[in-house]
């Protein structure tokens, strides 16, 4: 029951970002942004046929496989880390990252890509430039978790 917790936030993760997108697929018009939030951030619909930053969009098929493989695999890590006592930072770094990669792993499933749809609206046009989702800043952040505080089997 304790590790309830934690299958909760994975299917928080994928359910959020499930409503999130397809009300980004219906509202926004592809080629137009909408600021929120005094003009910090963007909301602009990107259809995202690669990996991180389109990395692969030409192997469409390549990119969908080696997502699934590796979030299979993950989930399987994670499984694996449920029949341990404690590991609460490994268990929500986990969490996190699993939620953020079946999301995207859903879309590139069944739409044949990820959609993304806002940014920052910073000076450093580079970053601007990046449409994200809020799936990839929790596989960011479970990622920055398991590499900073995911070593230990006992917290």
């Amino acid at each position: 029951m304790k590790n309830m917790k934690y299958l909760s936030l994975i299917a928080a993760i994928f359910t959020g970002e499930y409503f999130l997108k397809n009300r980004m697929e219906k509202e926004l018009e592809s080629g137009k942004t909408k600021e929120i939030l005094k003009g910090r951030i963007l909301l602009r619909k990107y259809h995202n046929e690669g990996a991180c930053l389109n990395l692969g969009e030409k192997k469409t098929k390549v990119v969908a496989a080696v997502s699934l493989l590796l979030t299979a695999a993950l989930s399987l890590v994670f499984l694996f880390t449920l029949t341990k006592h404690g590991c609460a930072a490994l268990k929500t770094g986990l969490s996190l990252l699993l939620g953020g990669a079946w999301s995207n792993t859903y879309d590139r499933l069944k739409r044949k890509y990820v959609v993304d749809y806002f940014s920052f609206n910073v000076k450093w046009k580079p970053l601007r430039q990046i449409i994200f989702n809020l799936s990839d800043f929790c596989i960011l952040i479970g990622a920055l978790i398991l590499a900073f505080k995911g070593d230990g089997i006992a917290d």
